[in-house]
């Protein structure tokens, strides 16, 4: 098959490609060059309403279908995005803004790693059973829930929609899914490959459009019994209001403050090169970046300097090119938020010690959303730079002088996704791994994900788990057999 973006996106449902009935389109624009250069559905109500009608008809078969043939389809689907890598990962470039080069090494690997995963994940399902000593005998079935929802964001566009999309369609679900609207290519697509597999009509359906009209359909359509949402804390929290009160299934994967805690024993040197990647991958649009970075007292200067200048070292530019580490954020509206966010900083007392500014590259991108990696010091734990979420190349420094003071710093947000500690003592990286109060750590790395593990975070991050069996096990319902021996 022969990928290419095409200059105006459709939606796809039961099969076929759509326009959306009320026949509106939005303006799908590269951040690096502010230009418009596709259109994509602006869906609402009756386009979710024609993916769910073709949802239900697809599930009786695809829901009964044995394990064996989904694993042929899906496993065929992540052949199909390894063998369509370069469009793809030019398509999430020019709709993302990050580097090609980043694309081809993460995004789309993983976007076909998801699929491959799940697909052979329920080949392996082994049902639990309990024994009442001779009495009775109790095993528990795995059912599909029917119609569920998955919502992704634009930060890693193929990456996060396929997350969601493989284990509902792995566990027998019909899915109704909604890319970002900022970011909708990739997910356009995913269903010319899903289709040359073989998917059956209806079982996967994309529907693009905002939130506000296509997505809030989506949540509170009485048809759909599961919603999987990555995004902003604020939006999960709206999404919950509509869904919790008709009691769906809920996976939410929210926003995250993560602290990278730095210890004098460190290895240095990986500390270091990772604490860059770890503050300004993908532009600081990862929710799993570290934010917020607390520097052992006795080596802070020593950081400060050392990190400033291998920050100094970033290539802020086209991302096309091969030279540029860093790209564009993602759009005019987050790119005008990040730079407010930098000036509230300056307002709260920080002193800003590298960037702060936006950019202009020459050439193609001179009008692109470019903004230069940013590191702040100077604020409090509880000042809201380092209390809200930024999500963009922008991290602050603090420091500690003991374990007790770190932990104080590291549990001071309202998030808790995903933390980082360096450390050579293992007595000390197991208790602070064991306090800190965040879904994932990471201790001497960052990153370093294994799909069979649960993915999620504590507070303001999220409710529920994806990955492994807790993703399989989110899109099925329980039932236990009780048989009387």
């Amino acid at each position: 098959m022969n990928l290419a973006a095409p200059k105006q996106i459709l939606n796809y449902i039961d099969g076929q490609f759509c326009d959306p009935e009320n026949g509106r389109f939005m303006d799908n624009v590269n951040p690096a060059t502010g230009e418009v250069y596709s259109q994509t559905p602006d869906s609402d109500a009756d386009d979710v309403q024609l993916a769910v009608d073709a949802a239900k008809k697809a599930f009786p078969a695809w829901s009964t279908s044995t394990p064996d043939y989904r694993f042929k389809i899906l496993n065929r689907i992540a052949e199909l995005i390894d063998a369509n890598l370069d469009a793809l990962a030019l398509a999430e470039s020019n709709d993302n803004g990050k580097p090609l080069w980043l694309s081809k090494r993460v995004d789309i690997p993983r976007a076909s790693d998801n699929f491959r995963f799940f697909a052979t994940g329920l080949m392996h399902y082994a049902s639990e059973s309990h024994s009442m000593q001779g009495k009775a005998i109790n095993y528990t079935l795995r059912n599909p829930i029917g119609v569920v929802g998955c919502i992704s964001p634009w930060n890693l566009p193929l990456y996060l929609f396929t997350w969601k999309i493989a284990p509902a369609l792995a566990a027998g679900n019909c899915v109704v899914a909604k890319p970002s609207e900022v970011t909708p290519m990739t997910g356009y697509l995913l269903c010319e490959i899903a289709r040359e597999a073989g998917l059956p009509d209806g079982v996967l359906n994309i529907v693009h459009g905002g939130g506000p009209h296509c997505g809030a359909s989506i949540v509170s359509h009485p048809e759909i019994k599961a919603i999987s949402f990555t995004g902003s804390t604020r939006a999960g929290k709206d999404i919950a209001a509509v869904a919790a009160p008709m009691f769906k299934k809920l996976s939410l994967e929210l926003g995250g403050k993560n602290p990278n805690i730095i210890f004098a024993d460190c290895n240095w040197e990986k500390m270091l090169k990772t604490t860059v990647q770890s503050s300004f991958a993908n532009q600081g649009q990862i929710c799993l970046c570290g934010s917020r970075i607390l520097v052992e007292a006795s080596i802070y200067e020593q950081f400060k300097t050392a990190f400033v200048a291998e920050v100094k070292k970033l290539t802020v530019g086209d991302p096309l090119a091969e030279t540029s580490k860093q790209g564009a954020v993602v759009s005019k509206t987050h790119y005008e938020k990040v730079l407010g966010c930098i000036e509230l900083a300056k307002e709260e007392g920080g002193t800003v010690l590298l960037g702060g500014n936006a950019l202009k590259p020459e050439g193609r991108c001179a009008n692109g959303y470019f903004i230069e990696p940013t590191i702040i010091e100077g604020l409090g734990p509880d000042c809201r730079t380092n209390m809200e979420e930024i999500f963009g190349p922008v991290v602050s420094l603090q420091s500690f002088t003991t374990e007790a003071e770190a932990l104080q710093l590291a549990n001071a947000s309202d998030y808790g996704l995903a933390a980082t500690i360096w450390t050579e003592n293992v007595s000390r990286a197991h208790r602070m791994a064991a306090q800190v109060h965040s879904g994932i750590i990471w201790v001497n790395c960052w990153l370093l994900r294994d799909l069979r593990t649960p993915f999620g975070g504590f507070k303001n991050s999220g409710v529920g788990r994806e990955g492994g069996w807790e993703a399989l096990r989110f899109f099925t319902e329980p039932k236990n057999v009780c048989i009387e021996l």
